[in-house]
């Protein structure tokens, strides 16, 4: 009976018609395929994550430290500012921009009294690197209140660290410069600034509109007359942005002017300080 059934099993294995097991070779060549597919779309993302738009000021001077205005640059950030400055912002760039574009801003907010940070991004996209800020806030101590910024893309990613961070009794706010936040903030008691600029064609209005609902009481919004949506940084036009009839340097101004005025109003101790 043994020699019976094992001449059956070599004529099975000698025999075309018989069936045979594919699968291991239909695996290998699947997930060689699977491999393949990752490969390309790796490739594709950084073809298209290396076309970017750079910082204006190719010679950094804008990164240039003085006695007047203290620059550190830190292994993924910049900041301007005293590094004891009671108040800190932390600033995330927008999607596939040079994050040092955005210097004369933080120049501009640091020589009101702040201490102003710009954080580079991973492939220059905040997505990767939501939780950016505390690595920044763990370097200096000192500062005793927080607020969390960003322009574009870099927005919602700062919207999504407050929401995460909205019981820190030191994270105070929000700054969204042409962008608006996918987190609800309704419930915090963060403070919450939107600007933007009246000829902005990136800016999604429809969804601006919609997140005001998901916005902390007390939220405010400002246009700025003229502007557009890349003159929040220096790093030249922007596809599918609208023209802006107020160049970059007076957009940033005016920019300074609303978070300074916005945040001395829900700190009226450091403005009395500052005074």
């Amino acid at each position: 009976m043994k020699r019976a059934n094992k001449t059956s099993e070599n004529a099975a294995a000698t025999d075309p018609t018989a069936p045979r097991r594919r699968w291991p070779r239909r695996l290998a060549i699947a997930l060689a395929a699977i491999a393949v597919v990752m490969v390309l779309a790796v490739a594709a993302f950084l073809v298209y994550a290396g076309d970017y738009y750079h910082d204006a000021d190719t010679d950094h001077e804008n990164l240039v430290s003085t006695a007047q205005l203290p620059v550190h640059r830190g292994a993924s950030y910049v900041a301007f500012g005293d590094p004891a400055a009671e108040v800190g912002i932390v600033f995330y760039p927008g999607a596939k921009v040079e994050y040092t574009a955005y210097a004369p801003l933080m120049r501009d907010l640091a020589e009101r009294g702040y201490l102003a940070v710009c954080v580079e991004m991973p492939f220059n996209f905040a997505f990767f690197n939501v939780n950016a800020a505390d690595e920044v806030r763990a370097a200096y101590p000192q500062v005793s209140s927080w607020w969390i910024g960003g322009h574009s893309l870099g927005g919602p990613m700062a919207a999504q660290y407050a929401a995460d961070h909205a019981d820190d009794g030191a994270l105070a706010g929000l700054v969204l410069l042409g962008a608006y936040t996918a987190s609800d903030l309704s419930a915090t008691d963060l403070g919450a600034l939107v600007v933007y600029g009246s000829e902005d064609r990136v800016l999604n209005r429809d969804k601006l509109a919609d997140s005001e609902a998901l916005m902390p009481k007390g939220a405010l919004t400002v246009e700025i007359p003229g502007g557009n949506h890349a003159g929040f940084g220096a790093y030249g036009p922007q596809s599918g942005d609208g023209t802006a009839s107020i160049d970059p340097a007076e957009q940033q101004e005016q920019t300074a002017d609303a978070v300074d005025a916005y945040i001395a109003r829900r700190n009226p101790s450091s403005l009395a300080e500052a005074a």
